[in-house]
C-alpha cells in the first residue's frame, strides 16, 4: 500500500481531495509527504522550510523523536479508556501539566475549538453559581477579528463572514469589541458588569494577520476584570507553548514556573485555554487550566469527551512539554525573533511590496502593499514556495511567518535570504 501511495502524482493526490473531500480548505497546491524538523519534502521528493508549523501546532519541529517514541511506547500498552474508568497516565499527566503551567486544576480535552467551548461552559456556570448572575443572562466579552475555532457557538461571535453567514441562528449571551481597545472594555464593564462572567481574548490575534495589542492592554484588561469580578480568559492555543518567546504570551518576556529567567510582569489568567504544541503536532491535545475555585463548579455528567485525557494523549502532551524546557524553545524565539524582525525590517526599506512587519518571538506578519482582495500575497506564497519555503497568506495581503522553535540561526538567515530574495524579484 506504501509503495503504491508514493507512486502517486502530486496532481492526482490533489484531484482525489478535490473529488472526495469537503471545500472547506485552500491549500497552497503542494503535497507533503515527509517531516523532520524545521523540514518537510513533498511526494516528488522536494524539500520546504516549514514556515506554517501547521498554524504553530509544530513547535517542537516535525516528528520529534522524543515524542515519537513516547507515542509508540503508550500505543503499545494502552490507547483509550473512555473516561469510565481511571487510567494508569492521566491522573500523572493532570500533576503534571498543571504543576508547568501553575494552577490548580485542569480539564483534559482534544481539540483547540473544544477547549474554547469547555472555557465558555465553565466560565458560564461559575457566573450563575459563584458570581451569582440570574439564569441563561450570562454574557462573555470578546474581540472583533477573533478567531478561537469554527463551532456554532464560536462563529456566532465571529466578525468573519466567511466563517459564519448561513450557519445560524446563532448562540446569543456575547459582547464584542475592538481588540485592543481599553476604553471600549472598560465601558462594557462598568455598565454591564454584573452580567458580564468573562472576557475571552488572545494575547496576539494569529488569524487576523499577528495582530499583537499595545504592551499595556493584556494588564490593564486583566486589572479590569478583576475588579469586576469577571474571569480572564487566555486563549494560547496559537500563542502558547513557547511560540512568542515566552512560555505563555500573556507573560510577556517571562515564562510561568521557572522555565526561564523572569523579564516582565506576569499575567495569570483566570482560565487558560492550550492546544496545538501542547502535542508537539504528534496527536490532539487541548487543554482548559483554572484553579479549584473556579473548576469546581463542574459536576460528573455536566462536560466530558470520550478522548480527553486519554492515555495516549496524555504520554504524548508530557513528553512534548519536556522538550519545549530541556531544549530552551522559548528563549530560541525569543532570539530568532529578533533576529527575524530586524531582518524584515530591512526588507521594508529595501521593497515597496511590503509596507509592515509585526510579531513576537517566532510568530510574525509581513503586509503586503496590496489590497485584502488582492492575490499578491498568495503569489509571493507560491514564489517562496518555488523557492523551498512553505508560508500561507490570511487575510488577503498578510503573510504569517511561524516556523519550528527548534530552528538555528543559521537556518533562520538562509530563510531570510529566501524570503528577501523572493520580494526583491517579484513580478
Amino acid at each position: 500500500m506504501n509503495a503504491t501511495i508514493s507512486a502517486i502524482s502530486a496532481a492526482h493526490l490533489i484531484e482525489l481531495e478535490d473529488k472526495y473531500g469537503a471545500h472547506n480548505y485552500h491549500p497552497l497546491p503542494v503535497v507533503l509527504a515527509k517531516g523532520e524538523g524545521v523540514y518537510v519534502w513533498d511526494v516528488e521528493g522536494k524539500q520546504y522550510y516549514d514556515f506554517l508549523s501547521a498554524y504553530s501546532a509544530v513547535n517542537q519541529g516535525h516528528c520529534h523523536p522524543r515524542i515519537i517514541n513516547a507515542l509508540k511506547k503508550q500505543a503499545e500498552e494502552l490507547t483509550l479508556t473512555s473516561r469510565a474508568f481511571y487510567n494508569n497516565q492521566l491522573g500523572i499527566y493532570e500533576q503534571y501539566v498543571t504543576e508547568y503551567f501553575g494552577f490548580e486544576k485542569v480539564l483534559p480535552m482534544n481539540t483547540g475549538a473544544e477547549g474554547v467551548e469547555t472555557a465558555i461552559k465553565i466560565c458560564r456556570k461559575w457566573g450563575y453559581e459563584k458570581k451569582g448572575i440570574p439564569n441563561d443572562a450570562a454574557k462573555i466579552i470578546v474581540c472583533g477579528q477573533n478567531f478561537h475555532g469554527r463551532t456554532t457557538t464560536i462563529i456566532s461571535f465571529s466578525s468573519d463572514s466567511g466563517a459564519k453567514n448561513h450557519f445560524g441562528p446563532y448562540t446569543p449571551g456575547f459582547l464584542s469589541i475592538p481588540y485592543n481597545d481599553l476604553g471600549a472594555l472598560q465601558h462594557l464593564l462598568e455598565t454591564q458588569g454584573k452580567e458580564i462572567a468573562g472576557f475571552l481574548v488572545e494575547p496576539i490575534q494569529g488569524e487576523a494577520g499577528v495582530y499583537v495589542p499595545d504592551n499595556q492592554f493584556i494588564t490593564t484588561a486583566a486589572a479590569l476584570c478583576k475588579q469586576h469580578n469577571v474571569l480572564f480568559i487566555a486563549d494560547e492555543i496559537q500563542t502558547g507553548i513557547a511560540r512568542t518567546g515566552s512560555l505563555l504570551a500573556v507573560c510577556g518576556n517571562c515564562t510561568c514556573a521557572g522555565h526561564c529567567e523572569r523579564q516582565g510582569s506576569y499575567i495569570r489568567p483566570d482560565i487558560l485555554i492550550l492546544g496545538k504544541a501542547i502535542s508537539g503536532g504528534v496527536y490532539p491535545v487541548s487543554a482548559v487550566l483554572a484553579d479549584n475555585h473556579i473548576m469546581e463548579v463542574i459536576h460528573p455528567g455536566q462536560h466530558g469527551s470520550t478522548f480527553g485525557g486519554n492515555p495516549l494523549a496524555c504520554a504524548v502532551a508530557m513528553e512534548a512539554l519536556e522538550v519545549v524546557r530541556d531544549e530552551h524553545l522559548a528563549q530560541n524565539a525569543r532570539n530568532l525573533g529578533n533576529i527575524f524582525r530586524t531582518r524584515m525590517q530591512q526588507l521594508v526599506e529595501k521593497s515597496d511590496l511590503i509596507v509592515l512587519v509585526r510579531g513576537k518571538g517566532l510568530l510574525n506578519a509581513i503586509v503586503i502593499n496590496d489590497s485584502p482582495e488582492s492575490e499578491t500575497a498568495w503569489n509571493i506564497c507560491m514564489a517562496l514556495a518555488h523557492s523551498g519555503l512553505l508560508a500561507k497568506p490570511t487575510h488577503g495581503n498578510i503573510i504569517r511567518f511561524a516556523p519550528p522553535l527548534v530552528m538555528t540561526e543559521e537556518q533562520l538567515h538562509e530563510c531570510c535570504d529566501i524570503i528577501e530574495h523572493t520580494i526583491l524579484n517579484f513580478k
